[in-house]
């Protein structure tokens, strides 16, 4: 697998994003941690639009539809030239939507600008300084259900767990929303059971503190123990890496090894 180049490791924040569509957000927190191969970013609309619920269980049904509103993803990242390909393999919006590709201009090596390649949406990027440095992730599945998946990403002193909700998504162009309403009730919890959790390790000085995630009462939530080196990917423990997560697989997460998942897009001359 081609390795990304290394002016994009680490956690880049949006600063902005407009569209040619009139949208214009700067408040959004909106977090990307790239790897040499592997990605996950996470966004969640700010200001929230109700208080959160102390867990998805306890969420009311407006609870539930401005949940739906968030958006990340995970999978493997591909950079051709100034073209940046995102593969997603784990979503929180439904998948089979376009294909995720940037035109990307480094107007310092801090500062990142990302064009659509129909012009459509211009975002800037700034990479948390402290976020350099040590650098690895791993692909997870779980061991009774192959097809969900997860991975463990650390860039610097930051951490992005991703995991796919226990009931996949069918392939869609629609939002999560229009999911929600076609199912019961007793279905919503899990449909919003993707899990992307952020947060800082702090060299292990303590443990690793949720700071930002898509499932309510998640922030504060301890990901790993303390003790766990973090610079050596290969010595986390089987049984804790089995338990990561709010809504663990069944049978635990086994780490595998990624195969390039899909051909390249071809990209507009």
């Amino acid at each position: 697998m081609k390795s990304v180049p290394d002016a994009y490791l680490g956690v880049w924040r949006r600063r902005l994003l407009t569209t040619t569509a009139g949208l214009r957000d700067e408040t959004s927190e909106v977090y990307w941690l790239q790897t040499a191969s592997l990605h996950a970013d996470l966004r969640l609309p700010r200001p929230q639009a109700l208080p959160p619920a102390a867990s998805l269980e306890t969420c009311s049904h407006a609870q539930q539809l401005a949940l739906s509103e968030q958006a990340g993803f995970a999978g493997i990242t591909e950079v051709t030239g100034d073209i940046c390909q995102w593969h997603r393999l784990i979503d929180f919006q439904p998948p089979g939507g376009p294909a995720d590709i940037g035109l990307m201009h480094f107007e310092t090596p801090e500062r990142l600008l990302e064009d659509g390649l129909d012009g459509s949406y211009h975002e800037i990027w700034q990479r948390l300084p402290e976020s350099q440095g040590r650098n690895w992730g791993i692909w997870l599945r779980a061991a009774e259900q192959p097809a969900r998946q997860a991975c463990l990403l650390v860039a610097g002193d930051y951490f992005l767990f991703a995991a796919e909700r226990p009931i996949l998504l069918p392939a869609s162009t629609g939002h999560l929303r229009d999911q929600l309403a076609a199912v019961s009730p007793a279905l919503r919890p899990q449909l919003l059971a993707c899990e992307l959790s952020f947060g800082r390790h702090r060299n292990g000085a303590t443990p690793w503190q949720i700071t930002h995630s898509t499932l309510p009462g998640r922030v504060g939530d301890a990901l790993l123990s303390s003790y766990w080196n973090f610079a050596d990917p290969g010595s986390l423990p089987a049984a804790d890496l089995a338990a990561l997560g709010r809504y663990p697989a069944a049978g635990g997460w086994q780490r595998v090894e990624l195969d390039v998942p899909t051909v390249s897009q071809e990209v507009p001359a």
